[in-house]
């Protein structure tokens, strides 16, 4: 059995927090630079140079590439032979977001009531997922994720009988919709099967995988591919003001569902996708 002190986690979430909010996945920074040399649109072409821009001035200056720094969503993998000892998880796990958030001067937006608003003034308490793993590491994913875009999500409950097409106009108009509220170019996470609560759960894990990193399985790669070919036909482009680059990137993720249901959930991302990760 391996131990693993939970300050060593505090200090791992922490570190992730600061780099997921300063620094852009190289994937998403990639396909931003990709697409500005697709793009005939003067307008989306300045837009996506200035995006560029931007992600690398946030790097270089260590401030945050996006003012919202959104909800902290915490993936943590578990192995069955780690022992975590020390204290208490959760509260470890909080630590690090507050300490992170705090030293960064990174913007604190989470209220500790729905109804009453009032700030928690630390950015706390994040959202933390936990699967068991074979192995003894722990591997850590967060994703800080503003409401900009999370507010142009949407879950639905098909009959099992329904058409792909009919899946796949729904995941299309979800972005489209999103419209310039969720700044594109986006990337969607679309989770699909399990239950209404584990669709959502696969569609925001989803987006921890790099873009250019398609789904293994087939026949969801070819979907996630001709997703993504009618988004950009869209023609709403960088921010919605025109352009073929709509969207940078479709993953999906799949699970085992009931024979009576086919949940899917559509968790879109806006340009700033940001997440970080490690393995202790």
């Amino acid at each position: 059995m391996r131990k693993i002190h939970v300050s060593k986690i505090k200090e791992t979430v922490k570190k992730l927090c600061l780099k997921a909010n300063f620094e852009l996945r190289k994937d998403i920074l990639c396909a931003l630079r990709a697409a500005e040399k697709k793009e005939k649109s003067p307008r989306a072409r300045t837009i996506l140079k200035e995006i560029i821009e931007n992600a690398e001035l946030a790097k270089k200056k260590r401030v945050a590439i996006c003012q919202d720094t959104g909800v902290v969503s915490v993936f943590l993998e578990i192995g069955r032979d780690a022992a975590l000892t020390g204290g208490n998880l959760e509260k470890a796990i909080n630590s690090g977001v507050a300490e992170a958030y705090k030293e960064g001067y990174l913007r604190k937006s989470v209220v500790g009531d729905p109804f009453l608003r009032k700030n928690t003034g630390t950015n706390t308490p994040s959202v933390i997922n936990i699967d068991v793993v074979e192995g003894s590491r722990v591997r850590i994913a967060v994703s800080p994720k503003g409401f900009g875009s999370e507010n142009k999500s949407r879950i639905k409950m098909f009959n099992p009988t329904a058409p792909i097409k009919e899946i796949k106009k729904f995941i299309i108009d979800t972005a489209v919709e999103a419209g310039p509220s969720a700044c594109p170019p986006l990337v969607l996470g679309v989770g699909i099967g399990g239950t209404f609560d584990k669709a959502a759960h696969l569609a925001k894990k989803a987006l921890l995988r790099p873009i250019n990193k398609p789904n293994p399985n087939k026949r969801i790669k070819i979907l996630e591919k001709d997703i993504l070919k009618e988004i950009n036909a869209s023609g709403m482009g960088p921010m919605g003001l025109g352009g073929k680059t709509t969207i940078l990137g479709v993953n999906m993720l799949e699970y085992p569902t009931h024979i009576a249901g086919l949940p899917v959930a559509v968790n879109i991302s806006c340009h700033a996708t940001r997440s970080a990760e490690a393995v202790l």
